[in-house]
């Protein structure tokens, strides 16, 4: 049954329980040591009350005359009234009373031990005597000569005694009474915040839920973090940290036997994990992401992004805002394929340029070739002919790649479709670039694509250089544009995804980002200038390039780390 309650009836209960057992513990302590109490005040005042009498001059006297009680009644009665005792017993040492609180027990023998007193010392007892149970004490008399001349005993009755025992028990009872109803209260008052906190939930529930969420968390293939408002992790998973490069250290049990798992010991702040700026501006700020997507190291990450809320009963219903939970999606491989598909288009793309362009060609050659044109025919195929065989011809001559003289070939082809004038420069290249051929158009197909765009959209002449060289065991891709260079604060912007200078439409703010990508998994180097405006005082070569220059080095063994990567 008591598995069924929840945690905050558990502890009113028990803190009920525990307030009642001290308060009657604390009690049951109190009244014995009141009643000890009692009785020894008793003692200690009929004590004084009878040595004071005692060394009374006038009880000497008196207990030497004819008529002692003539004398010792009234001054009796007056000292009982005054020393709040029930009776005072002036007798004579044979045990006969000259004083008694009932005047008709004069002369009758005292009930009690008298031989103590006889002997010259002072004692107290409890004993029944006429007026009932009493705490008395008895006092010798004595003259000069030490002689026992008279006996006097005060005393006090039990029943008064425990009159007074009962006041003080009384107030002890009010008070743990008190203490009990305080305990209740704030028994109460917890377990009311308790149940609001839990959910009226017990704790072998939270923990069955502990180990489910535990469960959840490193099961899902999501990486999953938790952002309080103060700006720290205060959750992540195994699958987070493998996409964001945390240390997993943290989650591991201590000796002090602190639960694995997600569930950090520590919070760390966000500013002090080694995340990339974009996700770490995005878990501090706390705003809503929807499919974003960010870069962490070589991988493509999709984030979403939402406020955690908690349903705070006890505010009428308003949402607790606890911090923000973000998913991450680990979208590399599909980037991976799109870049294939990238690539695969790109290279379309130049083939049905080159084609687009060869057959306006070929139509102006059979053109005139009918009007009997004929030298003018030939001329033009023969200077078409040594364009094309020039630009291949430098190519193959300094790299053996057939994709990569097929694309430059292709994106020569595309500009001259647009106006732009496609320029090579290769020196002291190996024969054979080691270089993946699919991350090699990713890097140089993207980066034409763009100086095309930019020299197209800017006034003539449009010119785009590239420029394919060998330094060391590095090859060094150099390609710049005449166009108008980038904004001051918007490069860095452009490598971002989804940022783009170019008119918004779909597809755009992907290529930059792609590039520095892979560059960064191929071990190499992306520089970028954002390009200058031009200056008559510039030679005219230099003048027309004055755009935007990206200078990527790649190192030669990117080929066989990648595909140790790619099997581990």
């Amino acid at each position: 049954m008591m598995s069924r309650w929840s945690i905050a009836r558990r502890l009113f209960v028990t803190n009920l329980l525990l307030v009642l057992t001290a308060s009657v513990a604390a009690s049951a302590f109190a009244a014995i040591d009141i009643r000890t109490r009692s009785y020894d005040d008793a003692g200690q005042r009929t004590q004084s009350v009878a040595s004071a009498v005692a060394a009374s001059p006038l009880v000497l006297q008196a207990a030497l005359s004819a008529s002692p009680s003539a004398t010792l009644q009234p001054y009796a009665v007056q000292v009982m009234n005054r020393g709040h005792v029930d009776f005072l017993t002036i007798m004579a040492p044979d045990r006969t009373r000259w004083t008694h609180a009932n005047p008709s027990e004069i002369g009758k023998p005292y009930l009690g031990t008298v031989q103590p007193a006889l002997e010259g010392q002072d004692f107290t007892e409890t004993y029944t005597g006429t007026l009932g149970p009493s705490v008395r004490t008895i006092v010798p008399v004595k003259d000069g000569h030490g002689t026992v001349r008279a006996l006097v005993s005060a005393g006090v009755t039990v029943q008064n005694v425990d009159a007074g025992i009962g006041v003080r028990l009384l107030a002890i009872v009010l008070l743990a009474a008190s203490l009990v109803a305080g305990g209740a209260l704030v028994s109460w008052l917890l377990g009311r915040y308790l149940r609001r906190v839990t959910h009226g939930w017990g704790p072998e529930q939270l923990a069955q839920l502990f180990a489910y969420y535990e469960s959840v968390l490193h099961s899902v293939r999501e990486g999953v973090v938790l952002v309080d408002t103060r700006g720290r992790a205060v959750i992540y998973n195994d699958q987070a940290a493998e996409l964001l490069g945390l240390d997993t250290a943290t989650h591991d049990p201590g000796d002090d036997g602190a639960p694995s798992g997600p569930w950090p010991r520590s919070f760390p702040a966000i500013d002090s994990l080694p995340l990339e700026s974009s996700l770490r501006e995005l878990f501090a700020s706390g705003r809503q992401a929807r499919d974003e997507i960010h870069l962490a190291g070589p991988r493509v990450l999709v984030v979403n992004q939402q406020d955690a809320v908690e349903q705070d009963a006890g505010s009428r219903g308003k949402a607790r805002r606890l911090g923000t939970v973000a998913t991450l999606r680990d979208r590399t491989e599909i980037e991976s394929l799109g870049s294939e598909l990238a690539t695969t288009r790109t290279l379309s793309d130049a083939l049905r340029a080159q084609t687009h362009e060869h057959a306006n060609r070929l139509h102006l050659m059979v053109s005139l070739m009918e009007l009997g044109r004929t030298p003018e025919a030939l001329e033009l195929a023969t200077r078409d002919l040594e364009l094309g065989q020039r630009l291949a011809d430098d190519l193959l001559g300094a790299v053996d790649e057939p994709v990569l003289t097929a694309l430059v070939m292709g994106k020569s082809a595309e500009a001259h479709e647009r106006g732009v004038q496609l320029d090579l420069e290769t020196s002291s290249l190996p024969t054979a670039l080691d270089l993946p051929v699919q991350d090699l158009v990713t890097v140089l197909g993207n980066l034409l694509d763009n100086a095309i765009d930019a020299a197209a959209a800017a006034p003539a002449p449009r010119n785009v250089r590239l420029g394919v060289r060998a330094d060391g065991d590095d090859v060094v891709l150099t390609v710049q544009d005449s166009g108008s260079g980038f904004a001051p604060g918007t490069l860095e912007r452009a490598f971002e995804f989804g940022y783009s200078t170019k008119p918004s439409r779909h597809g755009r703010g992907v290529g930059l980002a792609l590039v520095r990508q892979t560059v960064r998994r191929l071990g190499g180097t992306l520089d970028a200038d954002p390009g200058r405006a031009p200056s008559p005082a510039t030679a005219d070569s230099e003048a027309m390039l004055h755009g935007a220059r990206f200078t990527v080095t790649l190192p030669q063994n990117s080929a066989a780390d990648t595909a140790q990567q790619g099997e581990s």
